[in-house]
Formats: structure tokens, C-alpha cells, sequence
């Protein structure tokens, strides 16, 4: 037995599966404002009790602290890249308010600085700890960029290991943790998970003690922004991953409800539509990028086209076709508290909760790419199997029973602006939540 929860901004959703993932029942209560946790209890408490050994929480109050500039930790912004990189500085285009939540200080020190490792530069060490000491006292969390980081992470953490020796045991935030490529985004994704560490760690020590108190016997996880879970001891070290979390969840309890695999998703909500693609059973991603309280960031989240509510009809056909493929044409599926004011399209049974129930079916998740350097052709099998390895691990570590992950695509593209054989490669990994 298994139970999903889905905090929304209004209203609460949870609901209760059994091993076939059927739903057995379905709550709805209004939210606690600005406390995600005391929402989840309030639900959890709704439903039926019966011997769970699972549960699953969409959260969205990580974006909520982002956006309301509320709960972040101080954080000390480092990038490793020398003279290449400094055109544009570290926080460049946030908005001031959230930079000054957020910002304890930035440096930028040389390291790195080539596509081949003969011409890379020793890391500036001296310099990452006279930054350290300066920081000390102000900032409460680290994050660490390097430019070539895609390629070779190992100055990031040597980077880290001075700046703990000066700081103690700080939360200290890794870009070649988060996978993406582009240094503002993969940058400022970074900052945002260091930011987020002090949410985190309470949310997660809170949500522990409610499962303790209503369920001792259960594992807990919460969403992510691809449709996947990933442990409470994930969040911590990772709450930026849990961004979009809320959308995806609700896409994969529409994928499940109706049990189709390619979809166009309505999610009715008091105030809004928003629109988003089902594909291959998991979100579509946005295209352009990531963007949370004004930031454009490295995390992947569902993209979506959002229509307001009293809504035209006419803009929320315009907001489905745009997000139809090229060729043939996926049905529509609505969903949500507000799905009754949709005609068009397919209206699941317990759709009203199909977040939560997106959240209680849904695997843990893992992911991994890298930029990689070929001698010739002939060595990408051997390339893309380390990458596949990376994305198994990372499903492992966020919770994911190691005997039965598997791949869910894989992806390598040559990058032909760069000299020499460069690919990007990247996969992603799923697999039940381990029992240990």
C-alpha cells in the first residue's frame, strides 16, 4: 500500500493506491499557508490507515522560497575560470531583490581554462581560501562552478576540500552535481541549491517525524522536476532537483489515469490552466530552459503555457495546439479541481487528485551528462556505457533499488562547434524505491 500527496498552492490532494497502483481512495484539504509539511500531515491524516510502505510528496514550496524571496540561506558564489569568464560575473541579471536574499559574496579564481587537460591551468588555491576566509561569518552555504566542470570536475572538488578546511562544515553545492552544460545556467542553478539547503534539511527532518508518528513502517520520497522521486536525504543535499515538481506530478497522474504514454495535460487550477506535454509517460521539458523567480537556471522542469482563469476558450486552444507535435495529434486530458470547466478532452476518473496520484506511482530518478572528448568513433560505446553507469548511480543514490533501475533514454550529440570529436551525452535512469 502506497500513498501520494500533492501540496498545491490552494489545496492539499492525497490519495491511497494499493500494489497495483489502483486507487483506493482520494482526499482533498485546503492548504497551509507557507507550510508544505503541516499540509501533508493534514491530508495523510485524511485518508485511510492502513500498512503503507511508501510515501510521496509533491512539493512546491522550494519555488515558493525562491519567488518570495523567503528561507534562503546566505551563500558564498564561486566559479573556477580565470580570464575566459569574466566578462560576465557570477549573479549577473538576477533581480536585486533576490540577489541580495542570496548573495554573500562572489569571486571568480583561475582554474581550468581548455579543452584539452595539457592546456588547462593548476587551480588557484590560494585563492579559493583567502575567499573562504572572507567568508567566514557570512555566508551559510557554498556553491561552486567550474567552467569546463561538463568535462572534468575534479577542480570543484578540490575547491571544496579547501574551502570545508576553512569553513567547517558548511553545505557546499557542486555544479557537475546538476548536469547542465550552459555556465550561467548550470551556475545559477547552483547558487539556488545552496540557497535552498536550510529549507531543505527542515522540510526533511519534519517530514521524517510525520511519517514516524502516522506510518514508522514506510519509506518517504518526494517529486522531482522529471517525474521521478528521490529520498528525503536527496532533498537535502539537492532541493533544487525538487523545482517543477508540482507539474510533473500532475502530468504523470494523468499519463497513468488515462493509461496513455503521449498527451497534451490541462491542469484546471482556481486561478490558472496550466498546459503541458505527456512523453513516453513522463514530462516534456522545456525547450528554452528553466526560469525560477526570474533566474534562468539548469534544472530540468516541465515546460508549460499557463492561461489564466476566467479563461477564452480560444487561448487555451492556442496553448494545446502549440504544444502538439508536428505530425498526428495527442488527445487532450483534463485534470485538476477546476476540470469541470473544460468540456473538451478526457476527464479521468479521480482526476480532481492526479497529482498526488502522479506522485505515489512514479519511480525514483537519477540522471548524468557529460561532455566527452573522442580519440575517434569508434571509441562512443565505451563512452556512452560510462555516462549510462553515472545515470544508474545517481538513480541509486537518490533512492532507486539498484537490482531493478533501468535506462529510460540516452542521448548523444555531436557538438560541431567545438575543434576535435566532442559529443554530449546524456541519460536518465528510473527504478522502484529501494526497501532498505
Amino acid at each position: 500500500m502506497k500513498a501520494g500527496v500533492d501540496v498545491g498552492p490552494t489545496n492539499t490532494d492525497a490519495a491511497l493506491l494499493d500494489e497495483h497502483s489502483r486507487v483506493l481512495a482520494t482526499v482533498k484539504v485546503a492548504s497551509t499557508p507557507d507550510d508544505p509539511v503541516a499540509s501533508v500531515q493534514a491530508a495523510l491524516g485524511r485518508l485511510p490507515r492502513p500498512e503503507l510502505t511508501q510515501v510521496a510528496v509533491g512539493l512546491r514550496g522550494a519555488a515558493t522560497s525562491v519567488t518570495k524571496r523567503r528561507g534562503l540561506r546566505k551563500v558564498a558564489v564561486l566559479r573556477i575560470s580565470g580570464h575566459s569568464a569574466r566578462a560576465v560575473r557570477p549573479l549577473f541579471g538576477w533581480p536585486q531583490d533576490l540577489r541580495a536574499a542570496v548573495s554573500a559574496g562572489t569571486e571568480i579564481v583561475d582554474g581550468g581554462g581548455g579543452l584539452d587537460r595539457e592546456d588547462w591551468t593548476p587551480l588557484d588555491r590560494d585563492a579559493v581560501a583567502r575567499f573562504a576566509a572572507r567568508m567566514a561569518g557570512t555566508a551559510q552555504a557554498v556553491a561552486v562552478t567550474g567552467l569546463f566542470s561538463p568535462l572534468d570536475d575534479e577542480q570543484e572538488h578540490e575547491a571544496a576540500e579547501i574551502i570545508r578546511a576553512e569553513l567547517g562544515d558548511l553545505p557546499i553545492a557542486l555544479s557537475a552535481d546538476l548536469g547542465s552544460l550552459g555556465l550561467l545556467e548550470r551556475e545559477n542553478a547552483t547558487v539556488l541549491d545552496a540557497a535552498l539547503s536550510g529549507f531543505a534539511s527542515a522540510v526533511a527532518e519534519r517530514l521524517a517525524a510525520t511519517l514516524t508518528g502516522l506510518s514508522p513502517g514506510a519509506a518517504m520520497f518526494v517529486t522531482r522536476g522529471d517525474g521521478t522521486l528521490m529520498s528525503l536525504e536527496h532533498l537535502a543535499r539537492h532541493p533544487g532537483l525538487s523545482l517543477g515538481s508540482g507539474p510533473a506530478s500532475v502530468v504523470r497522474g494523468a499519463g497513468v489515469l488515462t493509461g496513455l504514454e503521449d498527451a497534451v495535460v490541462a491542469d484546471v487550477g482556481a486561478d490558472r490552466i496550466s498546459v503541458l506535454a505527456l512523453a513516453g509517460g513522463f514530462p516534456e521539458e522545456a525547450v528554452d530552459g528553466a526560469s525560477i523567480g526570474g533566474v534562468s537556471v539548469g534544472f530540468r522542469i516541465p515546460g508549460l503555457i499557463r492561461v489564466p482563469r476566467p479563461f477564452d476558450p480560444a487561448e487555451l486552444a492556442e496553448a494545446v495546439d502549440r504544444l502538439q507535435p508536428g505530425a498526428g495529434r495527442l488527445p487532450l486530458v483534463v485534470v485538476g479541481g477546476g476540470a469541470h470547466a473544460v468540456r473538451e478532452g478526457l476527464h479521468p476518473e479521480h482526476g480532481l487528485g492526479a497529482g498526488a496520484i502522479g506522485a505515489a506511482v512514479s519511480p525514483v530518478g537519477g540522471q548524468y551528462e557529460r561532455i566527452i572528448r573522442l580519440p575517434d568513433r569508434s571509441a562512443l560505446p565505451a563512452a556512452v556505457e560510462a555516462v549510462v553507469e553515472e545515470a544508474r548511480a545517481s538513480a541509486v543514490r537518490a533512492g532507486a533499488d539498484p537490482r531493478h533501475v533501468r535506462i529510460l533514454d540516452v542521448h548523444d550529440t555531436r557538438l560541431a562547434y567545438l575543434p576535435g570529436q566532442f559529443v554530449r551525452v546524456r541519460a536518465r535512469a528510473a527504478g522502484p524505491p529501494s526497501r532498505l
